[in-house]
């Protein structure tokens, strides 16, 4: 039926990518007070993930080395926000909205999942 299921392995590569950018939303609420922390955030999804190649890790050269981890510093970048009296950049207002986009980035993942999951029992016959 089909050879090659790459929906399911973005599925999870888009779950696990929402789960790491909620860990680093959470890392930034709690350090919110720290003196001189930097708001950090992690890639798009869309900029890790290379559509034409699946899972494949965007390079500029084939000897570049990838990093499999949703965490890599690579792709983790402190943002240019204007830093309080006390050098930090944290704003928990900009954290909520990022903890809420980061939700619905997970459900859109669960929710592909399960409907690939419902179509191929569907072609089996078990629906």
């Amino acid at each position: 039926m089909h050879e090659n299921l790459t929906i399911f392995q973005n599925a999870t590569a888009l779950a696990r990518h929402a789960g790491a950018r909620q860990a680093l939303t959470a890392q930034n609420v709690a350090n919110a007070d720290t003196p001189g922390y930097r708001t950090q955030r992690l890639q798009e999804f869309s900029q890790i993930i290379g559509t034409e190649d699946g899972l494949r890790l965007r390079t500029a050269r084939k000897s570049h080395l990838t990093d499999d981890s949703p965490t890599s510093t690579r792709r983790i970048t402190p943002t240019a926000l204007d830093a309080s009296p006390n050098g930090n950049t944290v704003t928990i207002e900009e954290e909520m909205l990022e903890a809420i986009d980061t939700s619905r980035q997970h459900n859109r993942a669960i929710t592909i999942y399960r409907h690939a999951m419902t179509i191929l029992q569907t072609g089996i016959g078990r629906r």
